[in-house]
């Protein structure tokens, strides 16, 4: 099979196993009567990702390839997102939060890492067939977001949105994709026998980037930028579907299928990727993560100005400029890490990337978004919607300046 056909299709299960649950848990939890904990589910993502994908690049760089890793990882994460399910079937409305939340705090601490592995398999692999990962693993990746999109509708035309079958679609997903690693082209380990300091030892060198100002500035605003990564994945689509208590906005298509709404999120990313290598190389890293920046802006604050109905293509744009938010800051982030650091500590630099944005920020962010959504919810359970968007707005706002004053790379740093 050809390559870049092999490497799409483990991007497409790659990102189907988080597609069949991240947008819609929000209302599944809240259905279930964890309304209060929707950004609890969402900051474990965050927690996990602080020390799983840099402990799991670690591995990967010196002790177990790439490629066999990302398939354990499956493996364990499946098996626990279906007793998440199963647990979740089994108790209902009585299910207890402590047990349901250990069960998936488990399934994502071995599925989070594999983000950065599928990274590291795919660019080792166009490397050494001498192809350009700038130019060839955009392509490949959209795939990633198809297999996203294609979960998303399905769990949401099967009415799964609802209920704990999204938890098993993403557990099958998981395991059938740790039996597809084992057809994927083997990536090397680091065999160095020479005597190594501490540092070396336990794999910790990508951490030495922040001796650079570059890369240290690079990093700290991919932690504050990260923090917009998770709000509308836990949020957005149950902010949706609560215009269904008011009488003129019963029915409309939003209302009915929120998912699939948000899908166009997804399907704008698919395209948007297919635009990071003419921006990465015509623009430089700088400005394209400042036109993600802004873009969080808008996209926040259209879901604040919009509805269901008159204002449905607020909604739309938003879900559009989402395409450009998280591609041209995660994707771009991930192929100039890849650029600017040597082979041998590749993967745990992947690893530290994951750990700002999907880490350190998303957790942030999660457990920032639950308190100011809590703040502006009333004793009947009423929030006030618009306040929180344009919070989230101002704050991806005043990143995105104080990133153009600070970050100011010299002319040949800038280019990827």
């Amino acid at each position: 099979m050809n390559l870049k056909v092999r490497l799409a299709l483990m991007n497409f299960l790659e990102f189907a196993v988080w597609g069949a649950y991240l947008t819609c848990m929000g209302i599944y939890l809240r259905k279930i009567g964890m309304s209060d904990n929707i950004g609890s589910f969402f900051a474990m993502q965050g927690i996990v990702s602080i020390f799983m994908p840099a402990l799991m690049g670690i591995v990967a760089d010196r002790w177990i390839p790439a490629q066999r890793l990302l398939g354990y990882c499956h493996l364990l994460a499946g098996l626990f997102m279906i007793l998440a399910g199963w647990y979740g079937m089994a108790n209902g409305t009585n299910a207890h939060f402590g047990t349901l939340f250990s069960l998936y705090s488990v399934s994502v601490a071995f599925y989070m890492p594999t983000l950065a592995l599928t990274n590291s398999v795919a660019y080792n692999a166009l490397t050494k067939a001498g192809m350009d990962t700038v130019k060839d693993f955009p392509p490949i990746r959209v795939f990633g977001t198809v297999g996203f999109i294609a979960t998303m509708w399905f769990v949401d035309l099967v009415d799964f949105e609802q209920n704990q079958n999204q938890f098993f679609t993403s557990g099958i997903l998981s395991i059938a994709l740790f039996l597809y690693t084992f057809t994927l082209p083997a990536c090397p380990i680091n065999n160095n026998k020479e005597k190594k300091s501490v540092t070396e030892a336990l794999g910790l060198q990508a951490f030495t980037l922040f001796r650079q100002k570059k890369m240290a500035v690079f990093f700290i605003f991919s932690m504050l930028l990260g923090v917009s990564l998770q709000i509308t994945n836990g949020y957005a689509t149950p902010f949706i579907e609560q215009f269904k208590s008011i009488p003129e906005y019963v029915g409309t298509f939003g209302v009915e299928y929120p998912v699939v709404l948000y899908s166009i999120s997804q399907i704008s990313e698919t395209c948007c990727i297919l635009l990071i290598p003419f921006f990465m190389k015509r623009y430089g890293i700088k400005n394209v993560m400042l036109i993600a920046m802004f873009a969080w802006v808008f996209r926040f604050g259209l879901l604040g100005a919009g509805n269901p109905g008159s204002g449905v293509w607020m909604f739309i744009l938003s879900m559009i400029v989402y395409g450009v938010a998280f591609d041209f800051f995660n994707i771009s982030g991930s192929l100039f890490v890849d650029r600017a650091t040597d082979s041998s500590i590749r993967s745990s630099a992947q690893g530290l990337f994951m750990l700002m944005t999907n880490g350190i920020g998303a957790t942030i962010g999660s457990l920032g978004a639950q308190a100011i959504v809590n703040a502006h919810t009333d004793a009947a359970g009423n929030v006030e919607w618009a306040t929180c968007w344009y919070t989230f707005a101002a704050y991806a706002l005043v990143v995105g300046v104080l990133f153009a004053l600070i970050f100011r790379p010299k002319k040949e740093e800038i280019m990827v």
